[in-house]
């Protein structure tokens, strides 16, 4: 291996090969092996993924779409399987859900039927996940009900603008819009924004947005387990490659998401990539992942560097979790305390 580190070396400096491709090239070689379901898990979590097989990794590689017609057909056939009756996922969350629109965008207000006093003067603007491409109208309005019901706090689910049709940076644009419009009738410290993916990461590129704009910030901010660099760049996007259940591998329909996301502009841009951002004042912010969450690195990213930044963040990180599976069964212990501690923290630091 020792001779292998240093023909790279030697490479690089004679520029034959590119510095990122060297560097892959000297990577750990990791053989086949077996990998156990968590011990360490909740009961159901640990069933659940003894009695799944193994994710398929070449199969999501070769699953994204070649062409724009390609990608339309896609979503529409993700987006119908996760779409609920409006009032059947108010019946299951107990809330009222009803379509607006905020500063000409479409958004759904969900009330919870019981309401907590301590949030009678708050509200969490709400933006769905679905790597930036999927979640159009009421199908990412699911973890928005389940907010509103389990915390009590009323919801503002915001439908932005997606590709093929509308790119980046036509997310930020309708959540800053709607953000400020909420503005009017609502103190900036009695305001959450979150969401969970790719959710999460726009939650965060458009606190960045509201700095560059001098509007106030929220007064919390919740990330599950947020899609915070478009990169290939986090440590866990290689080595939990197959692991994680849920997401499996970014090459593929993720890598192929970002780029349709970002049109022309570099994936490293901290508002497609917020983990790059300046987060000097960021509010109070509550991170959820897993230790077989491909966006581990992520998450662990964006909380070091907001503990960097002096900024309170709680990061929770559970015991053989894939990517966002607090959402999969919500009678489980993961997803139980997930929300229970995003009550908590929201309690605690919103105004």
């Amino acid at each position: 291996m020792a001779v292998r580190i240093w023909m790279v070396a030697l490479i690089v400096a004679a520029g034959w090969v590119p510095v990122a491709l060297a560097e892959e090239l000297a990577g750990w070689p990791i053989g086949p092996r077996i990998v156990p379901p968590p011990a360490a898990a909740s009961e159901p979590l640990h069933g659940a993924i003894a009695a799944a097989p193994a994710p398929d990794v070449a199969a999501r590689r070769a699953g994204a779409p070649q062409d724009a017609d390609g990608w339309r057909a896609i979503i529409a056939a993700r987006d119908s399987a996760r779409t609920q009756p409006l009032d059947r996922l108010g019946s299951d969350f107990g809330v009222r859900i009803a379509r607006d629109a905020v500063a000409g965008v479409p958004v759904h207000r969900i009330d919870p039927l019981t309401p907590l006093p301590a949030h009678a003067a708050h509200l969490f603007v709400y933006l769905h996940g679905g790597a930036y491409v999927y979640g159009a109208g009421d199908a990412g309005v699911y973890e928005a009900a389940l907010i509103a019901g389990r915390l009590g706090i009323p919801v503002v689910s915001v439908d932005y603008r997606m590709p093929p049709e509308h790119p980046f940076p036509a997310a930020v644009e309708d959540s800053v819009a709607v953000y400020r419009a909420l503005l009017e009738n609502h103190r900036a410290g009695a305001l959450a924004i979150g969401g969970t993916s790719a959710g999460a990461g726009l939650a965060l590129a458009t606190v960045h947005a509201l700095r560059a704009q001098a509007l106030p910030f929220p007064g919390a901010i919740y990330a599950g387990t947020p899609w915070a660099d478009l990169t290939r760049t986090g440590d866990t996007l290689y080595t939990l490659e197959g692991i994680d259940r849920a997401l499996v591998s970014y090459d593929g329909v993720l890598a192929a998401a970002a780029r349709l996301y970002a049109g022309d502009v570099p994936l490293d841009d901290p508002l497609l990539s917020p983990v790059n951002g300046d987060f000097s004042g960021f509010p109070p912010t509550y991170l959820v992942t897993g230790t077989r969450d491909l966006f581990l690195s992520d998450t662990a990213r964006v909380h070091r560097m907001l503990r960097r930044a002096g900024v309170p963040a709680d990061l929770v990180v559970f015991e053989g979790l894939s990517h966002a599976e607090y959402l999969q069964d919500l009678n489980a212990p993961e997803s139980i305390e997930t929300y229970a501690e995003l009550g908590a923290f929201l309690e605690t630091h919103l105004r």
